[in-house]
C-alpha cells in the first residue's frame, strides 16, 4: 500500500533549515497494524502528516497504491484522503456546532454522497460504536471516549482503507483508552490499515509491527505480533463499547456500508459541488451566526442599512422627480412662452413691448393652436364680508384650452364676452375657498374686484404648486379686454402663450415665432421660452440628483460589505483548525472556498432581506409623513442584487486566504 524512499522533510527556521526526517525507507502493505513510536520531537507526527497527505516531503519518494504521492497538488492529495484515509486525532477535532451525526457525515459531502445514504451511513456507524442514543449530540455534551469514538466513526465514513491514530489515548482516562484500542485491533481484524503515532511504548506493543523513530531516522523496525494476538483475544471489550449485537453483525455491518460507500466515492475522483453540500454550507453559515450572534447582528447592520438606504432614497428621489415633472408637465409642455425684454438686457420698470394684437399675428403661423395673451396684478377681491387679496390675470377664451385647465364647475368666458368686455370672473380654487364658505356655490355670485362687480360664470379645477412652489389656484381670470379698461388700465401684455400642435415641430414654430415677431417690432425685444426644453432640464436635474443619493446609499452598502469581509477575516482567523480539519478529511481548495464563500453570501442575503423591508418601510413612512414616494420593483432588485453581490466580492479574499492554508499548519493551530 505505501513504499517510502529516502523521505526527507526540513522545516526553516529562523533562516536555519531544520532536518526533522532523514532518508527514512519504509513499506506498509494492507492490512497491516503498525505503531510508529518515539519521544516528542523525534519526527514521528511529521512521518504521520507525509503519510496522511497532510504535508509534502522536502525529497523522497512516497507511493501510495502505486500512484506517485509527490506529483499530486493539493486538490490531488485532498482526493486520495477523501477516498482512502481516516484521521483519528488526540483532541478528537470535532465541529463544536454540529451534531455527532453531522460529524461523521462530513467526509461524504465532500465525496459527494447523497444526503440519504450518508445520513444512513453515519447512523449505522455510530450505532455499531455504542452511540445510537447520542446521534444529535454536539461535541460539548460527550464524554472523551464517546467523542473519540466519533472520531473513528468520520474516519470510516468513507470507507477508511487506512486509518491513522495520532495519539488517540492521549488525552482518555484508562477505561476509555483501552475501549478505543480494543475498536482499532477490531477494524484491523476486518481488514482496514491501521498506523498508529504514540509516545506510549505499551501501547505500540499492542501493534502486530512497531516502528521506532529517534532525531528523525528510523531506528528500530520489528512486529509484535504476540503482543497484537493477545489484544486481538478479548473480542468482550469491543462488544461492550458497542452495544448493538455481536462483533460478527457489527462487522457484517461494517462491512457492507464501507463497500458501498467506497463504490459511491471511487466513481468519481473529482465530483461536482453538490446540491448537498451548498445545503451543509447554508446550514454552517447559519450556525456560525448563531454562535456569534451579537458580531452577526452588528454585520447584517452594515448590510442592512445599505440596502435600506438605497430602496428608501430612490423611492425618495424618484417620487420628487415625478412630483416635479408633474408641476412643470400641468403648466404645458407644448407650449412657448413670449416675454416682453431682450434677451441679456435688464429691464428696469415694467416692459411694454408686447400687446394683444402680437398674439393675434400669432395665431396665423403654422403649427400654432393658440396664442394667448396674459396681463397680471395683484388685486384685492371681495365677496360679502370676506376680503381676499390674490393674482388677478387678464387673458383670452382660449385659456383653458392652452393651458390644459379643466373647469371644476361654471364655464369660460367665449370670445364674445372677451369682444364685449364682459365683467364675467373665473376664480382659482384657492381664491374661491377664501372668498366662500364651505357649502356656498360660488358659481352665480357676484364679487368686487378693486371695487368692480364681476359676475363668477366658474371655477377652475385645483392645480398645485409650481415647480418653484407657487400656488398655481390663487388667482382669478377675467377677460383681458375687461381688465385692461375696468382693471389695469395698461395696453401692453406680460406674456403671450403660444400652444402648439406638434412638440416635434416646436423648434420651427418657436423660430417663426422670432422671425414674425422681430419683423413686427423692427428689432428683437423679446424673449422665448421652451417648456418642453425646461422639462428636459428639471427631469435632467432630477435623475442627477437621484443618482446622487444612489451614489451616496451605495458608498453605505460598501461600507456594510467591508465589514463583511472583516468579519470574515476574523472567522477565518478563529477557525484555523476547523479548516485544518475539513482539509484534513477531503475537502479540496474550492470546497473550502466554497464554505466560506457561502458564509458570506448568506450573511449578505440575510442582511439584503431585511434592508429591503427596512428600505420599504422608510419609504412608506416617509409617504405617511407626506413626502412623495414611488415603489417600484428595479430599485428592489438592484440593491439585493448588490447586497449578494457583495457578500461574494468582499467574501472571496477571506475565502482564497482560507483555502490556502496548510492542513498541517492549521491542525496545530491553537
Amino acid at each position: 500500500m505505501i513504499q517510502l524512499r529516502g523521505l526527507c522533510k526540513t522545516y526553516c527556521l529562523a533562516e536555519q533549515d531544520v532536518a526533522v526526517l532523514t532518508d527514512v525507507t519504509l513499506d506498509i502493505h494492507e492490512g497491516e497494524f503498525v505503531a510508529i513510536v518515539g519521544p516528542s520531537g523525534s519526527g514521528k507526527t511529521t512521518l504521520m502528516n507525509l503519510i496522511g497527505c497532510l504535508d509534502t516531503p522536502t525529497s523522497g519518494a512516497y507511493r501510495f497504491d502505486d500512484e506517485d504521492v509527490t506529483e499530486l497538488d493539493s486538490d490531488g492529495l485532498a482526493v486520495l484522503r477523501r477516498e482512502s484515509m481516516g484521521f483519528v486525532f488526540q483532541r478528537y477535532n470535532l465541529l463544536g456546532n454540529a451534531s455527532a451525526a453531522e460529524n461523521v457525515e462530513i467526509p461524504a459531502v465532500y465525496a459527494g454522497v447523497a444526503a440519504v445514504q450518508r445520513r444512513e451511513r453515519a447512523r449505522e456507524l455510530l450505532t455499531t460504536l455504542g452511540l445510537a442514543d447520542r446521534l444529535e449530540h454536539r461535541p460539548s455534551q460527550l464524554s472523551g471516549g464517546q467523542q473519540q469514538r466519533v472520531c473513528i466513526a468520520r474516519a470510516l465514513m468513507n470507507g477508511g482503507r487506512l486509518i491513522l491514530a495520532d495519539e488517540p489515548t492521549g488525552a482518555l482516562d484508562s477505561r476509555s483508552g483501552a475501549e478505543v484500542m480494543a475498536l482499532l485491533h477490531r477494524l484491523n481484524a476486518q481488514g482496514h490499515t491501521i498506523i498508529l503515532v504514540t509516545h506510549d511504548h505499551a501501547l505500540a506493543r499492542q501493534a502486530r509491527r512497531c516502528i521506532e523513530i529517534k532525531d528523525g531516522r528510523v531506528v528500530a523496525d520489528s512486529a509484535t505480533r504476540a503482543r497484537a494476538d493477545e489484544a486481538l483475544a478479548t473480542p468482550a471489550l469491543f462488544t461492550s463499547v458497542g452495544g448493538a449485537g455481536s462483533a460478527d453483525s457489527a462487522d457484517s455491518a461494517d462491512s457492507s456500508a464501507r463497500f458501498d460507500i467506497d463504490a459511491a466515492a471511487r466513481h468519481s475522483r473529482e465530483p461536482e459541488i453538490s446540491v448537498s453540500e451548498l445545503i451543509d454550507a447554508v446550514r454552517m453559515a447559519l450556525r456560525a451566526l448563531q454562535v456569534n450572534l451579537f458580531r452577526s447582528v452588528l454585520t447584517l447592520l452594515g448590510i442592512v442599512i445599505g440596502v435600506a438606504s438605497v430602496i428608501a432614497m430612490l423611492a425618495l428621489g424618484d417620487g420628487s422627480k415625478q412630483a416635479v415633472l408633474e408641476r412643470i408637465q400641468a403648466m404645458g409642455t407644448d407650449l412657448l412662452i413670449v416675454r416682453p425684454g431682450a434677451r441679456g438686457v435688464r429691464i428696469s420698470g415694467e416692459a411694454t413691448t408686447l400687446v394683444a394684437e402680437d398674439a393675434q399675428a400669432l395665431e396665423g403661423l403654422p403649427n400654432v393652436a393658440h396664442a394667448v395673451p396674459e396681463y397680471s396684478a395683484g388685486a384685492t377681491l371681495r365677496a360679502g364680508d370676506s376680503d381676499y387679496a390674490a393674482n388677478i390675470t387678464g387673458t383670452s377664451a382660449a385659456f383653458a384650452e392652452a393651458r390644459d385647465w379643466p373647469l371644476r364647475r361654471g364655464g369660460f368666458f367665449s370670445d364674445a364676452d372677451v369682444r364685449g368686455f364682459a365683467p364675467v370672473a373665473v376664480l382659482g380654487q384657492t381664491v374661491a375657498n377664501n372668498l366662500f364658505a364651505r357649502g356656498v356655490e360660488p358659481v352665480g355670485r357676484q364679487v368686487l374686484i378693486n371695487n368692480v362687480p364681476f359676475q363668477v360664470i366658474g371655477v377652475l379645477a385645483a392645480k398645485g404648486a409650481t415647480s418653484s412652489g407657487s400656488d398655481m389656484d390663487d388667482v382669478a381670470l377675467v377677460p383681458i379686454t375687461t381688465g385692461r379698461v375696468r382693471l389695469f388700465g395698461k395696453r401692453h401684455v406680460r406674456s403671450i402663450i403660444v400652444q402648439v400642435h406638434e412638440v416635434e415641430k416646436i423648434e420651427t414654430t418657436q423660430q417663426a415665432i422670432k422671425a414674425l415677431l422681430s419683423a413686427r417690432h423692427r428689432r428683437e425685444d423679446f424673449q422665448i421660452r421652451n417648456m418642453a426644453d425646461v422639462l428636459d432640464a428639471a427631469q435632467q436635474t432630477q435623475e442627477s440628483l437621484t443618482w446622487l443619493l444612489g451614489a451616496v446609499a451605495a458608498i453605505s452598502l460598501l461600507v456594510g460589505g467591508i465589514g463583511v469581509m472583516n468579519i470574515m477575516l476574523v472567522s477565518v482567523t478563529e477557525r484555523v483548525r476547523e479548516i485544518g480539519l475539513r482539509m484534513a478529511i477531503g475537502a479540496r481548495m474550492r470546497n473550502i472556498m466554497l464554505q466560506f464563500n457561502i458564509e458570506a453570501l448568506v450573511v449578505c442575503s440575510v442582511g439584503g432581506v431585511l434592508g429591503v423591508g427596512a428600505g420599504l418601510g422608510a419609504a412608506w413612512l416617509a409617504g405617511e409623513f407626506g413626502r412623495p414616494v414611488i415603489f417600484s420593483m428595479p430599485p428592489v432588485a438592484m440593491a439585493f442584487t448588490s447586497a449578494v453581490l457583495t457578500g461574494l466580492l468582499f467574501g472571496f479574499l477571506p475565502a482564497r486566504r482560507a483555502a490556502a492554508m496548510d492542513p498541517v499548519v492549521a491542525l496545530s493551530a491553537e
